[in-house]
């Protein structure tokens, strides 16, 4: 299950400085609407359907957090911006940008205002020839066919010149070079929406903390003195496991790891909750543990004001968590303010997400790419 939706988009400019208005429709799409993960080649091709002079086109793979629909209105936002003036009459003219989109997931889409795929791309090489440069596997979910039998096969014998080739706006951030990325963060804060964010956008294989699967969380919610050392030691045995498998057998198909919790969340946790004798017998069997494990490159904290934290557990709606004090999510943040100050030999950046919804508003995510943007490998 994907956490954000994957869109195909189709770029085109026949007016004005045509490559510039494509660069200026990407750097918009990227820094208001979606994610720009890849950006084709830019050809030439005739204009179709009216007399004007030659396009240059291209097609972007995106991810986004809207529908199909609020992405449209954010690609008509788009074309706005850059200049597009539409005909009065609905017919084909010149045009500084045009932006439609191809594809949204594996879905089918009929709308008044929106078809998905779109129902002229299968004719159209300057559609056809950019798709193939951005996924070379994609696969038509009405017609199924392939993109390469769709080349084939089209009835468009129009010329198709590749020009230049844009790059990505993704590949500024460059986030595999830490190799392995830990996001933490107090309860609420999103460290797993942005864990799964990253993972998506930059290819890296995720690490999820497997606590739903917990049986004695909500036991410890609702008496945490009985069951705060069962659970603790849970959380103990099982992330050893999972770390020790994934960080040790990394998947060849992914640039990096991104995990949503560090080893030392174990220590900061058992110390709010065990009793001190429990505590010293805990740190004993976490040491023994832990030791041979590797660092991260990168150690985010996602900092988030307690009443904002209430909130997003409130918002996400877990029962169990519906009473979680005001006193117990602060003692957690002092535990990890307390570790960092402490940590050495750790990469560590701390974030205020206090004000920041990065998950639906893109311009909030950009900014958390750009701070990671500015720390250097260690």
């Amino acid at each position: 299950m994907k956490f954000q939706n994957s869109a195909i988009l189709s770029l085109g400019s026949n007016l004005g400085n045509r490559l510039e208005s494509l660069q200026q429709g990407i750097d918009y799409i990227h820094s208001h609407i979606a994610t720009v993960i890849k950006t084709s080649g830019v050809y030439e091709t005739p204009a179709w359907g009216f007399e004007g002079d030659a396009f240059y086109n291209c097609a972007l793979l995106v991810h986004t957090s809207k529908s199909a629909i609020e992405l449209l209105q954010g690609l008509l936002a788009a074309e706005a911006q850059c200049g597009r003036v539409r005909s009065a009459t609905g017919e084909y003219i010149s045009r500084t940008i045009d932006i439609d989109i191809i594809a949204f997931n594996d879905e089918v889409i009929n709308k008044p205002h929106l078809q998905v795929p779109h129902p002229r791309m299968a004719g159209r090489n300057f559609v056809l020839y950019p798709l193939r440069d951005i996924s070379p596997q994609w696969v038509h979910p009405i017609l199924n066919m392939d993109i390469n039998q769709l080349i084939a096969e089209t009835e468009d014998t129009s010329d198709c010149e590749l020009v230049t080739q844009l790059t990505s706006p993704a590949d500024a951030y460059s986030p595999e070079r830490f190799n392995y990325i830990a996001i933490e963060g107090n309860i609420g804060a999103g460290k797993t929406s942005l864990a799964l964010k990253i993972s998506e956008d930059f290819n890296a294989q995720l690490v999820p903390e497997r606590f739903a699967d917990n049986p004695f969380l909500p036991k410890f919610y609702a008496d945490q003195a009985r069951y705060a050392f069962s659970l603790e030691m849970s959380f103990l045995a099982d992330r050893y496991q999972q770390l020790t498998d994934d960080l040790s057998q990394l998947n060849l198909f992914s640039d990096f790891v991104v995990a949503d919790y560090y080893i030392v969340k174990s220590l900061i946790f058992s110390k709010i909750t065990l009793s001190e004798d429990e505590y010293r017998l805990y740190h004993r069997l976490f040491d023994i543990m832990y030791k041979e494990l590797p660092k991260p490159g990168l150690y985010i904290y996602l900092y988030q004001s307690t009443e904002r934290l209430l909130q997003q557990i409130k918002k996400r709606g877990r029962d169990y968590e519906q009473d979680i004090t005001v006193e117990y999510l602060d003692n957690i943040n002092r535990g990890y303010l307390d570790f960092i100050k402490s940590a050495t030999g750790l990469n560590v950046l701390v974030i205020d997400v206090t004000d920041k919804d990065f998950v639906n508003n893109q311009e909030d995510y950009l900014w958390i790419l750009d701070q990671l943007k500015g720390v250097n490998k260690q």
